[in-house]
């Protein structure tokens, strides 16, 4: 298999309001990971100042941005990873979409949020604090399509506080980014 980019999420404006979050929220010897890495154009612009490691369950992904130097695990969300990162980063596919809708391909992976939009984001909420570092961060993507209420929420179940630091309206959606941490006990 090779890097076909056809089956790769490229960057949009999603991706580049977490890059902006991202630049403006690593801090110097951070631990980075970015799940769902697509392109790897945010690992890539990170991995200058800290450690970052990159994952991806589409092989296209994986194979693109290891072209750019990264260091990429294949692997869906969390499970192919051991240790504890600073600074966790996530652009999932949070489009609500029907199964009627769905293309059935690898760039789905990207897109498909389930028929909420919320259906990864769930299973990265139940399970993203098995790689997240005491005091750490994690930086989230998400649509006004989504709900931003719900997904604070799924958060907020799991031990998480959630609030927005980045929003940009775009077309007919406002993308949010949130930085979610541990509440504090």
């Amino acid at each position: 298999m090779s890097c076909d980019p056809a089956q790769v999420y490229q960057p949009e404006a999603d991706t580049f309001l977490l890059l902006e979050a991202a630049q403006a929220e690593v801090r110097p010897g951070d631990r980075v990971l970015e799940v769902g890495t697509g392109s790897g154009r945010i690992a890539a612009a990170l991995v200058r100042d800290c450690a970052v490691v990159a994952t991806d369950i589409n092989p296209h992904a994986v194979f693109c941005a290891r072209e750019e130097g990264l260091d990429v695990v294949r692997c869906d969300l969390f499970s192919g990873i051991r240790g504890t990162f600073d600074l966790v980063l996530f652009n999932p596919p949070y489009l609500p979409t029907r199964p009627e809708e769905r293309i059935d391909d690898w760039l789905e992976y990207a897109l498909d949020g389930g028929v909420t939009g919320r259906d990864v984001i769930g299973r990265f909420a139940a399970s993203a604090g098995t790689v997240l570092a005491p005091g750490g961060r994690i930086l989230l993507l998400v649509s006004s399509l989504t709900g931003l209420a719900e997904v604070v929420g799924l958060f907020a179940g799991h031990g998480f506080a959630a609030v927005p630091v980045l929003r940009r309206t775009v077309e007919d959606e406002e993308l949010v980014v949130l930085r979610i941490t541990r509440n504090e006990r």
